[in-house]
């Protein structure tokens, strides 16, 4: 599985239409979050949107026609159906390999059972079959379930998770730590696993990674730390940014470990919910910020500007796609080139 930052030849998007998803908030106000993650990518890269009809189609085709200056040319629709938007978790991921004169791409469709069977998701399982029948790619079942939220990888050989989702019975049952690495090693090419135990405050997929810690290089790693040792959060993300730093990869070499600030308390109807900045997506020319309005938007915009001098960095308003408990990250696919 290439790195994020490795060149893609598009991202999959799943456009929004399920309101349980965002209770108390219009899904106008979603879409309008989606057109600007449609829009910071279509320069650099084809966007792929699934959408549920041919109706869905017409009115999303028009919508961010109406929105997007850019020639539409790059955005390419999917008639398949989802019960929701988080493609990240329930979509095929995708995995490279040199033939000495290119590169083959081939998908892995692994199970998916909505974080372990906490909403419908009968749909979103099927889609990524679908992807595959599209795009005409060799297919490899696993015949576990995995999110794709759950895993980071650096593309040299190591791969960030957690134990408190990738070993939680709701997903596979009693699977253990051993069997779980070997599922790892041999459909993502990885040689080695760094598992972490952490999580946030109102998070519902257990202990996603991909809000945590996330490879920027080979060998840095970003680490979402609390300064505020007030918050909930602040003693889990102590221990793990302390765990990071003493993480070595394949040839013994400790990882440069970034600390990266947490916008603080993120509040929805009297909820807590799992905002973080670590959700950040790569794309070929710009990364996608998820903002919060918090002063630690700025210092975050600033820390990863260092780290991808190359790339526009743009901010997305993250606070009504986090009420769906979630993010850019969690919203987006790479397909490498």
């Amino acid at each position: 599985m290439p790195a994020e930052w490795e060149p893609h030849a598009g991202t999959w998007l799943a456009w929004p239409h399920n309101p349980e998803t965002w209770p108390g908030h219009a899904i106008e106000e979603v879409e309008t979050a989606y057109s600007a993650i449609v829009s910071g990518l279509i320069a650099g890269e084809a966007v792929h949107i699934l959408v549920k009809d041919e109706s869905a189609r017409q009115r999303v085709e028009r919508k961010l026609a109406a929105q997007i200056l850019q020639s539409p040319g790059n955005i390419h629709f999917h008639l398949i159906p989802t019960n929701d938007s988080w493609i990240r978790d329930f979509g095929p991921n995708f995995i490279v390999r040199d033939t000495g004169s290119g590169k083959e791409i081939a998908m892995n469709k692994w199970g998916f059972n909505s974080w372990g069977k906490k909403y419908p998701w009968q749909l979103d399982d099927q889609s990524g079959d679908r992807i595959s029948q599209a795009l005409g790619l060799p297919t490899f079942h696993p015949g576990i379930v995995l999110e794709g939220g759950a895993i980071d990888v650096n593309g040299q050989g190591t791969c960030l998770t957690t134990d408190s989702c990738l070993l939680n019975p709701s997903r596979n049952g009693p699977v253990t730590r051993e069997e779980m690495e070997q599922y790892l090693k041999n459909f993502l090419g990885v040689r080695q696993v760094i598992w972490l135990n952490a999580g946030l405050v109102g998070d519902d997929t257990d202990g996603h990674v991909d809000n945590l810690a996330r490879f920027v290089s080979r060998d840095t790693i970003v680490c979402a730390v609390e300064e505020n040792a007030a918050d909930e959060n602040y003693a889990g993300l102590q221990k793990l940014f302390s765990d990071l730093q003493g993480a070595t990869g394949p040839d013994g070499r400790a990882f440069k470990v970034i600390p990266l600030p947490m916008p603080g308390p993120v509040i929805d109807d009297g909820v807590r919910l799992p905002a973080s900045y670590a959700n950040f997506y790569i794309g070929n020319r710009t990364l996608l910020l998820p903002t919060y309005n918090h002063e630690n938007d700025d210092r975050v915009r600033q820390i990863l500007q260092e780290l991808f001098p190359s790339k526009i960095i743009l901010p997305i308003p993250c606070t009504v796609l986090v009420a769906g408990l979630g993010g850019v990250h969690c919203l987006t696919q790479q397909q490498p080139a």
